[in-house]
């Protein structure tokens, strides 16, 4: 792991709804008082119960979440606005669940996000191969599967090389080869950026992560490290959250 990439200090986060779940003037908290910080070339996986903050924290950083604010956030060193244009270059997040973009195929998708982050398009061959898409490229993305539509944004993702890269239960609906193959994109992403990722899949957050956050009532409340990350203390520790 290199320096520090992003920290956040004491922050909360709501929704505006009311009591049938629409949107209005009372705030539902869903963050508070959280803070952490990610470092260059590393991986990071985000853990805990439904409900716990894990997608609403993603989507702060993704700039789809105005409702928040921070005692400081900092990127690179240097105070930003996640929805700032310079912000938004430097990541790129992947949705448990997207439909956006349904009339688009694939290489369509992919030529338009290279050229909205300044970049050429790559060679995504061996991605294709690796995510078994090879028959979907040219597919509309509203006809395919909920497991090859999370794999077009995938190989996009990774094909992009984002300095941080944001994945929010990647695995979720995804096929056994795939899977594999996504762990291994995943650990071998530290060459190129961060990546912080949810799941609640204990073996996708033991087998790619350096540090693993406990979620529990929009808080961080354990850090497992290193030789720390096992699946039975994170499992303890879930279960001790389970019980409070």
């Amino acid at each position: 792991m290199g320096e520090t990439l992003l920290t956040v200090q004491n922050l909360s986060a709501w929704y505006k709804v009311d009591s049938e779940g629409h949107l209005s003037q009372q705030e539902k908290r869903i963050l508070s008082g959280f803070s952490f910080s990610l470092a260059e070339h590393e991986v990071a996986g985000l853990i805990g119960l439904n409900g716990a903050g894990k997608t609403t924290f993603l989507k702060v950083i993704s700039g789809l979440l105005p409702t928040f604010r921070s005692d400081g956030i900092c990127f690179g060193g240097a105070p930003v606005d996640f929805r700032s244009q310079d912000f938004k270059l430097c990541r790129y997040t992947v949705f448990a669940e997207d439909n956006s973009f349904s009339y688009f195929t694939f290489r369509e998708y992919l030529a338009y996000v290279c050229a909205a982050y300044g970049k050429g398009v790559p060679d995504v061959s061996e991605l294709v191969h690796g995510f078994h898409f090879e028959e979907y490229t040219d597919t509309l993305l509203r006809e395919l599967s909920t497991g090859n539509r999370k794999k077009a944004f995938l190989i996009t993702a990774f094909a992009l090389k984002p300095r941080l890269l944001l994945l929010d239960e990647p695995v979720n609906g995804l096929d056994f080869q795939s899977t594999e193959y996504l762990y291994r994109q995943i650990s071998g992403y530290k060459e190129h950026g961060t990546v912080l990722f949810s799941s609640h899949i204990l073996e996708s957050i033991t087998l790619t992560s350096d540090r693993v956050f406990v979620l529990e009532d929009g808080k961080i409340r354990q850090t497992f490290e290193g030789g720390q990350i096992n699946a039975a203390d994170i499992r303890e520790a879930l279960h001790d959250e389970n019980d409070r």
